[in-house]
């Protein structure tokens, strides 16, 4: 089980880093936006990401939000990596599943993220990112609570797309 932890302010979209607190950030590029989704290129690390925000959920509880990227790292030769930032803090099983086009997966978990197991899982939810209509990712909240977060796929296989060109040849 392999676990990527990257500072969140890495994959968040410009229009959200003007939140953060005033410090040092790197350059991002606008690849583009088709519908939920973004492209977005940063060349400083140099690393292209599509993304997207989960649908709002009126009267339910949020720690963070929620949020699902699909990395390039060419320096690092990864491609199509995924990474989830749940809504909620995980609880004591740790599980969470994705729920695509019919297919299931349990992804690897930290206290509030998710990621694909190995690089045949990370291919197996990229393709059905392409052809899917929305993906739920749920999980057992501390206090033992089920939750899910929704993303509307439209638009996803574009981003991704940018994303790769954005970091073509680098």
């Amino acid at each position: 089980m392999r676990r990527r932890l990257l500072p969140v302010w890495l994959l968040l979209p410009p229009c959200l880093i003007g939140l953060l607190p005033a410090a040092p950030v790197t350059a991002r590029d606008s690849l583009g936006i088709w519908n939920d989704w973004g492209a977005f290129r940063d060349a400083a690390v140099p690393r292209c990401y599509a993304i997207a925000m989960a649908q709002p959920v009126a009267g339910r509880p949020r720690d963070f939000q929620p949020f699902f990227t699909v990395g390039i790292w060419p320096r690092r030769n990864a491609r199509n990596e995924i990474h989830i930032r749940l809504s909620r803090r995980i609880g004591p099983s740790g599980r969470a599943v994705l729920s695509l086009g019919g297919q299931s997966f349990e992804l690897a978990t930290g206290q509030a993220d998710a990621w694909a197991q190995d690089p045949r899982m990370d291919a197996a939810i990229v393709a059905a990112l392409r052809s899917g209509r929305e993906m739920t990712v749920s999980a057992r909240g501390r206090d033992g609570r089920l939750f899910r977060d929704t993303y509307r796929l439209a638009g996803a296989a574009s981003a991704m797309d940018a994303a790769a060109l954005g970091c073509a040849g680098r």
